[in-house]
């Protein structure tokens, strides 16, 4: 692309590039990062009563220790406000190459690593499973005359045909984005370059801004007509380092988005277990990864742990939603699709080192190995352990379309009759926006009367990031979380129910919402109530005393929970 085809780009794509982030953040919400903690009212259904569930509902209540289990791209666990509520496995003496404990992870003092390497190398791109599934047949039909292949091969065939269109046209068209974002990157750090040496030590201005409009030389006009649009959007001029953060991180962002798309997630040569260095043939293959929770990009999980459990009341950051939790970190979510095997093995590590909550916030397409997944599951349910799952950002009815992984049972192998379709410990959760009626419902998530339980807030979330920083986020990846932050109080505040009891509490406790909303992806109106199975929105205050009234059934035990 040409130097004058770049400029044309970029100056003619200024608003769709940077107007989002300018917008992203609803007026006044930064000043209220906890917002969601609040009374529910009927003017903000979307509110989840925390802090008067403390105040009031909990009043002169002791809880105990309860282990959250946070299965994601990794956490920062030196965090400001997540580093005293990290759980530490105190049966295991730090770097000391010993396996202490004898559970087959050596040094896993905050959790494990299941998609790094032994060499302390990580996975951070990765395939996406239909590219997976393409490579795969690529093997096998790539050079193969279709003329001699029986009906069964012919239908495979036909799949592998499939893979191989949507795959290569999705890697080429995402390779032209990331190259004009790439290049787009490259132009605004040059006119971030370029204003700081023209501005020096004076801030920007309205006056240079309009000076630099009649410059002759095109970079000046561009930063001109950058200044003037954060300036008219923003109601003041930004800063040097304000203007950066609005104009180069949101193009960076796409970048990368659009890089890891056409280099990892849609290349079929891409082979990440060369880092893992397993035997990704073996689906029973446990011990392998290494102790390294973070890895290299551990935004996602670490803002799924502030929402969990960011240490509260400590006048840093954010409030998160439990008190006495200890967050378990296991990294096995790359840069793309997660693999069944290392979610198996993630699940069974778990459970298996005291965890009584685990957070999924993740999800795909398609799940060749779902047997091993469906089995961890059940082991969780027979430890008597809850597993919160996000249920995805697609805009998608669930009770039509598939998701993973879910709660449906493959049937086992060798099983001639089959009971047992789906676990009682499973719950899957949907997101709300802060806004009230019609527009309650976020309008990226995945919904189902039958297969998506329970709402909660999902958009606008702050909360913690890497380094000792916050940002907002969205998703229902950040809805989960609140879910798994609210079991985690009715485990500490009652350690008798069952977690097939504290889902029922759970739901039994949501606020019915009884508003027409936009069905997601649409502007459809439909009951609220149809979008889920309890047809509400969570609330702590009515759980707790849902849970005062329910006798539990667990008999306690002593588990490893020491910060």
């Amino acid at each position: 692309m040409s130097s004058n085809s770049v400029y044309s780009m970029c100056f003619r794509s200024i608003v769709l590039y940077l107007a989002i982030i300018v917008f992203i953040t609803p007026q006044g919400m930064a000043q209220v990062p906890n917002w969601y903690h609040a009374n529910k009212s009927e003017a903000s259904p979307f509110n989840i009563n925390t802090d008067y569930t403390y105040k009031h509902v909990l009043k002169n209540r002791q809880g105990a220790p309860v282990v959250v289990a946070i299965i994601d791209s990794g956490v920062d666990v030196e965090h400001e406000d997540l580093k005293d509520v990290i759980w530490v496995n105190t049966d295991e003496i730090p770097s000391n190459g010993i396996d202490d404990d004898k559970n087959g992870y050596i040094d896993d003092i905050n959790g494990w690593n299941f998609i790094g390497g032994s060499d302390g190398r990580h996975v951070d791109g990765d395939t996406f499973e239909q590219t997976r599934l393409y490579s795969k047949l690529d093997k096998k039909y790539a050079d193969v005359d279709e003329s001699s292949l029986n009906k069964k091969a012919k239908e495979e065939y036909e799949k592998y045909k499939k893979y191989k269109k949507d795959i290569e046209r999705q890697r080429k068209q995402n390779k032209v984005k990331y190259e004009e974002f790439k290049e787009s990157e490259d132009l605004y750090n040059a006119v971030i370059v370029r204003l700081s040496t023209i501005a020096g030590n004076e801030p920007l201005s309205t006056e240079l801004a309009n000076e630099l409009q009649e410059s002759s030389d095109r970079m000046d006009r561009l930063g001109a007509n950058i200044m003037h649009f954060f300036s008219n959007e923003l109601g003041y001029m930004p800063n040097i380092d304000e203007l950066t953060a609005l104009l180069i991180e949101p193009v960076r962002e796409g970048r990368k988005y659009y890089e890891a798309r056409y280099k990892y997630n849609y290349n079929k040569d891409f082979d990440s277990r060369e880092i893992v260095g397993d035997d990704y043939s073996n689906v029973n293959e446990r011990f392998y990864g290494n102790n390294l929770v973070e890895g290299p990009d551990a935004e996602h999980g670490t803002h799924v742990a502030g929402i969990i459990g960011a240490e509260r009341d400590n006048e840093l950051g954010i409030n998160g939603i439990a008190e006495n939790v200890r967050l378990m970190a296991i990294r096995a979510v790359p840069n793309g699709d997660e693999r069944d095997k290392d979610i198996a093995n993630a699940i069974m590590y778990a459970v298996d080192n005291g965890a009584s909550i685990i957070n999924m916030s993740f999800g795909k397409g398609f799940s060749p190995e779902k047997q091993a997944v469906d089995d961890a599951v059940r082991h969780a349910e027979k430890h008597d352990v809850l597993i919160v799952h996000a249920a995805g950002n697609g805009s998608d009815d669930l009770d039509a379309s598939s998701n993973y992984p879910n709660d449906y049972f493959l049937k086992p192998k060798g099983f001639l009759f089959w009971k047992k379709k789906q676990p009682d410990n499973w719950i899957s959760v949907g997101a709300t926006s802060n806004a009230a009626g019609e527009d309650l419902v976020a309008s990226f998530s995945n919904y189902g009367q039958k297969d998506v339980d329970i709402f909660a807030p999902g958009e606008y979330m702050y909360s913690t990031i890497p380094n000792d920083k916050y940002k907002y986020s969205q998703g229902t990846s950040m809805a989960a979380p609140i879910v798994s932050g609210v079991a985690a109080i009715l485990r500490s505040y009652f350690p008798t129910l069952t977690a097939k009891q504290v889902k029922e509490v759970l739901m039994g406790s949501a606020t019915p919402i009884d508003v027409e909303v936009k069905k997601p992806g649409s502007d459809e109106l439909i009951p609220f109530n149809e979008l889920s199975v309890s047809g509400g929105i969570i609330d702590i205050s009515r759980a707790v005393e849902i849970a005062k009234q329910t006798k539990g059934k667990k008999k306690l035990k002593r588990v490893n929970t020491r910060p």
